[in-house]
């Protein structure tokens, strides 16, 4: 009943034709299948809608765009569903340990679904942080046709009273103003029902807004997917354009490995500096690098930053929002800025079927009065804000975002705390105090487990007003919306071991930005000893999700990714 299988149709081929699939055809007609559509290519819509949190309860509508432009393009579309755990939700509780291990559970969702069902080539929709890695490691591991699309930007929150625009990290840096006594409980509850005025991914250069603008620069989104406002017709289009493209893709035979290469990488890297992205960036391309068997480690961060300058001035430590990239140009003008520069590769290929130069040939420059994106002549920072830090206190390397606002060292004595909640008591009821390295250790993949994000203490560090004036490091990491002196990932974590399990209240601890290392200001006499005293913890989680991810994951610095030694 069915034409001879062609390369398009490698995978439903074998689920769809010839007599002894016919229970298979039959299960089929209902969710829509006809005649004709047995013999098309199926395209598999990984759809991460969810009203779980605002930036993906508009992606069900997204998805079937999708399915509209896969289907006229020849293709016969499926959308599928799969979770998301909401980071700005889950901040400061136990549920955000959950976050970083959805990123493994998407991408195990979209490859069982994608395999078991053999889709032969696949769309993916994500918004919030964890979807975009966890949606590329499973085209990655496929390695069928496929296009990420990001779900897009909030638009900005406006302050009713000062007309100022505002976001989710503003109203967690009030948290930190109220308590110490700057805002009320009106002007609180003011922030919080103003901030989130509708569907999109939270609206700074934070972990999502990073992570869709670095996969546009591997190669995996088509151009300007990342920076399109979430309900725009751009968005619908984006989608319409995404089915197309994965038909096409399979048309030629492209598949995702041969656009993840280690050149396409290093662009995505460059990017990510050039915006001032977020530090979750280092984890997820690790991870997402490991999926496509591309070698990348931390130090290639390192590398890329001594020649690439931060252009984009973006919160959370620069001026505006993604929205005010978007409305400029998007991402397109300032990789044209960045190729012309020497410092992109523009022979990778990309899922148009085109290269990145090709892609940019006839874009057009940022309007000349604007002041998001600066020169190459005249930025920001002249290298990266991402620094990669080892000493006696992070052997195999820590991840810092350094501005260069709050300074490029601090040197302080620790206040160690066993977990996040007991540190942002601390902060919010002023124990915290000036010249404080502020230490939240047992917070790592294994120890956390599931390496939660320090946006609240961050944010109350702010919003107390001493930015400037302590530092804080942990092996767990922080959100992109967090800024300050903060440094972490540190690896090896405190519950398999590393030296910050071993610190006390007092130590003196220097974090340098120039020299990129992080210190512990003790003899190697002391060291040594406190180190043959430490004893391991007992595991928190004996079962579920969490104890499996903890069994499995490897340290930040490798991606913290559960399927290396498998």
């Amino acid at each position: 009943m069915s034409q001879a299988p062609d390369h398009t149709r490698k995978f439903s081929s074998i689920v769809h034709d010839g007599p002894s699939r016919a229970g298979a055809r039959s299960m089929l007609r209902p969710v829509g299948f006809t005649e004709d559509d047995f013999k098309k290519p199926v395209i598999g819509i990984a759809s991460l809608w969810s009203m779980v949190t605002p930036c993906n309860m508009h992606i069900d509508k997204l998805a079937l765009d999708a399915e509209a432009g896969a289907n006229a393009a020849g293709g016969k579309a499926i959308i599928f569903g799969t979770i998301t755990v909401s980071d700005g939700i889950s901040m400061g509780t136990p549920g955000m340990r959950y976050s970083l291990v959805s990123r493994e559970v998407i991408a195990d969702s979209i490859e069982t679904v994608s395999g078991g069902e053999g889709f032969d080539g696949i769309v993916t929709i994500g918004g919030c942080d964890k979807n975009m890695p966890g949606c590329i490691m499973a085209l990655a591991r496929l390695n069928r046709p496929g296009v990420f699309v990001y779900g897009g930007t909030i638009l900005p929150g406006i302050h009713p009273q000062s007309k100022k625009e505002c976001d989710v990290v503003s109203v967690y840096e009030a948290i930190g103003q109220h308590a110490a006594g700057k805002v009320d409980d009106a002007g609180l509850a003011t922030i919080e029902g103003c901030a989130i005025p509708g569907p999109g991914s939270c609206g700074g250069m934070y972990t999502a807004n990073t992570m869709a603008s670095a996969i546009e620069a591997l190669g995996m989104s088509l151009p300007n997917s990342s920076a399109q406002i979430a309900i725009s017709a751009d968005k619908k289009e984006d989608c319409r354009r995404a089915g197309e493209a994965t038909v096409a893709l399979l048309k030629a035979n492209i598949k995702p490995r041969d656009i993840m290469t280690r050149k396409a990488f290093e662009n995505a890297i460059t990017v990510t500096i050039a915006l001032g992205g977020s530090t979750n960036a280092v984890l997820h391309l690790l991870a997402m690098a490991h999926s496509a068997n591309v070698k990348l480690s931390i130090d290639d961060f390192t590398k890329i930053g001594k020649r690439v300058p931060v252009l984009a001035d973006l919160k959370p430590s620069g001026k505006y929002g993604m929205v005010h990239l978007t409305r400029i140009g998007g991402l397109p003008p300032l990789m044209k800025v960045l190729l012309d520069a020497g410092l992109l590769h523009g022979d990778c290929i990309t899922v148009t079927g085109k290269t990145i130069a090709e892609n940019l040939r006839d874009v057009k420059p940022y309007p000349v009065d604007q002041d998001v994106v600066r020169p190459m002549s005249n930025p920001i920072k002249r290298d990266s804000h991402l620094r990669i830090l080892y000493g006696n206190l992070a052997p195999e390397g820590a991840v810092a975002k350094i501005s260069g606002k709050e300074g490029l060292t601090f040197s302080g004595k620790a206040i160690v705390f066993e977990g996040e909640e007991a540190a942002l008591d601390a902060i919010l009821k002023g124990r915290v105090k000036a010249g404080h390295v502020i230490v939240i250790r047992n917070e790592g993949p294994v120890g956390g487990p599931g390496m939660r994000e320090m946006l609240s203490p961050t944010s109350a560090i702010m919003g107390r007003g001493l930015g400037k004036d302590v530092a804080l490091i942990t092996d767990g990491r922080f959100s992109g919306g967090s800024h300050g002196f903060v440094v972490g990932h540190i690896t090896p974590e405190a519950a398999t071991g590393g030296p910050i399990g071993i610190i006390k209240n007092g130590d003196p601890i220097t974090i340098d930005a120039e020299k990129n290392e992080l210190t512990l200001g003790l003899p190697a006499k002391e060291l040594k000893a406190r180190m043959k005293a430490w004893k391991p913890k007992k595991p928190k989680e004996t079962r579920g999700t969490l104890a499996k991810y903890a069994k499995l994951v490897t340290s930040a610095s490798e991606g913290a990714v559960t399927d290396k030694y498998l």
